[in-house]
């Protein structure tokens, strides 16, 4: 076998998950997929050298026969009905993992992604925590005694694992010399270890799928999905994949999505953040009129992110495909009852305008706010578990509705970048120390949020944009000044030890990807050679 695990630390019990057989699957899923997964990247860079010489993307008139067309995915099974409260959190360590299935949401979205940073220790342990969960054996004891058992006294969160995107790779293990798909080591070894079990228990192996750009990786996820179940000898249509729609150029290809995927659909979410993220990427360099304001000033109700989402509801239910929400970044804090209190009055308004638009179900970041978001949702959808009935044939979105960035209200401010550069070296820090997803100001912030606030500094300064509170251009040297000031902050809030770990190499890099001429696409991507 060509297959080699690199790592040379032990890891507890991964032998329990790196077995000759579960290997020899993800070296199989390498060798047949990972070629085409290569020429899929190189063709986004293609699409995106396209945009840069035109500011334009648009409905692919190639495909006008399946938007025009009258299919519907397969019906979803039981397990995936009622999806009207979504608790999302990485698979790691396992009290996490508890917390999320016992909390009295739906569905739990498990996370290997954005809310998890791919060390070997989270890798081996999100599939071990997964494997578990599904055997009814998963339990922790804290080093003080206290016990986390799974609960018998109601149902058990449904898993939808979410594996890494198409870019990631997986350098602790190598095939052929060269590094394994990550999302293919996600998905291969989780598949392999639960999917049997998962159909016994009345559900089966469901998947969110991230970072997609076009349909023609949709139709790779779904030819994985082919090979996987007869490999193992399941039904066709036993995986079940909701697609998050949180790229530009995805959000012109809803319905291929679904069609690429149909047998095994479940349908698409709206992922805000990484959204914005990409359509800053996308026009990073084509004029002041595609700088977004301040990232908390880009509210869902603003007429593109309006245009984005209702096409998104229209879309599934026309396919008989569920909608489901994004995430509310705010969170509770339990010695603050002022920001609890916000926090609850945010996620409820936030809900609430989902739950309206025809959405059927949605994200919440904290087991606190599964009641919130499940009691808004009940309102609205009552003995029903969905409303796929819910067809929107009002809503008529255009190419231009979708990327009319500057009919965001705000504006671009020094109290801004600020908080972009303070967010971006705060939460890379905690990513290094393995930790992808930590609460800062009280909002849950993953990848996509440090990908927004790196990006759009990156963007100011190639925009020269003016600053509305002191009337100040974004330049380098203004960047690297407040880049400095907010870096020793976080010095003096940490500590000298966690600064010298982790904060002062990830402003450095933070420096590095905001600072070049070149653009990064994803922070990750070079974080991940500075993690174990």
């Amino acid at each position: 076998m060509a297959i080699t695990v690199t790592d040379r630390q032990p890891v507890a019990r991964a032998e329990e998950i790196l077995t000759p057989k579960a290997l020899a699957f993800v070296e199989e899923l390498h060798r047949r997929f990972a070629g085409t997964r290569n020429e899929l990247l190189e063709a986004r860079q293609a699409k995106r050298d396209g945009v840069a010489r035109t500011s334009r993307l648009d409905f692919l008139p190639e495909t006008q026969e399946i938007r025009d067309g009258d299919w519907k995915v397969a019906e979803a099974p039981a397990a995936l009905q009622d999806r009207r409260v979504e608790m999302t959190g990485p698979a790691t360590p396992a009290k996490m993992a508890i917390n999320a299935l016992n909390s009295g949401a739906k569905v739990w979205l498990a996370d290997l992604e954005d809310a998890s940073t791919p060390t070997w220790p989270n890798v081996i342990d999100s599939i071990l925590n997964l494997r578990d969960a599904a055997t009814g054996t998963l339990a922790y004891t804290s080093p003080d005694g206290k016990e986390y058992t799974l609960r018998t006294d109601a149902p058990l969160a449904v898993v939808v694992a979410r594996p890494r995107g198409w870019h990631m790779p997986e350098r602790h293990l190598l095939i052929d010399g060269e590094p394994a798909v990550g999302a293919l080591v996600d998905f291969g070894l989780h598949f392999f270890h639960t999917a049997k079990q998962l159909l016994l228990n009345g559900h089966g192996p469901y998947y969110y799928l991230p970072k997609m750009e076009s349909h023609l990786e949709a139709r790779l996820w779904n030819d994985v999905f082919v090979f996987a179940q007869d490999f193992l000898g399941i039904p066709q249509g036993s995986v079940r994949a909701t697609m998050l729609i949180e790229t530009i150029p995805a959000a012109f290809e809803m319905d291929e999505f679904l069609y690429e995927l149909r047998d095994h659909a479940s349908g698409l979410n709206a992922g805000r953040w990484d959204y914005l993220f990409s359509i800053i990427k996308y026009f990073r360099d084509a004029g002041e009129e595609f700088v977004l304001p301040d990232r908390a000033s880009v509210v869902m109700t603003a007429p593109f992110m309006r245009a984005y989402t209702e096409l998104l509801v229209k879309t599934c239910h026309k396919r008989g495909a569920f909608a489901m929400g994004g995430m509310a970044a705010v969170i509770p804090n339990r010695r603050h009852p002022e920001v609890t209190e916000a926090a609850f009055a945010k996620v409820r308004a936030d809900k609430t305008r989902e739950a309206n638009d025809g959405f059927d179900g949605s994200w919440v970041a904290h087991p606190d706010l599964v009641p919130t978001c499940r009691e808004v949702f009940d309102a609205v959808l009552g003995e029903r578990p969905n409303q796929l009935d819910k067809q929107r044939p009002e809503v008529s979105v255009t190419a231009d509705q979708l990327i009319d960035i500057a009919s965001a209200d705000g504006q671009v401010t020094e109290g801004g970048l600020r908080l972009n550069l303070y967010v971006a070296v705060a939460y890379t820090a905690v990513w290094l120390s393995g930790n992808g997803a930590v609460a800062i100001h009280n909002l849950m912030e993953d990848a996509a949020t440090a990908e927004i606030s790196r990006s759009q500094v990156w963007q100011q300064i190639r925009n020269k944009s003016v600053l509305a509170d002191t009337g100040n251009t974004v330049t380098r040297e203004l960047v690297e000044k407040i880049l400095g000031e907010e870096t020793e902050r976080l010095r003096t809030e940490f500590g000298d030890e966690a600064f010298r770990l982790y904060y002062q190499p990830a402003s450095k890099l933070i420096a590095e990807i905001c600072l070049s001429e070149d653009y990064t696409d994803f922070l990750t991507t070079p974080a991940y050679e500075l993690v174990g």
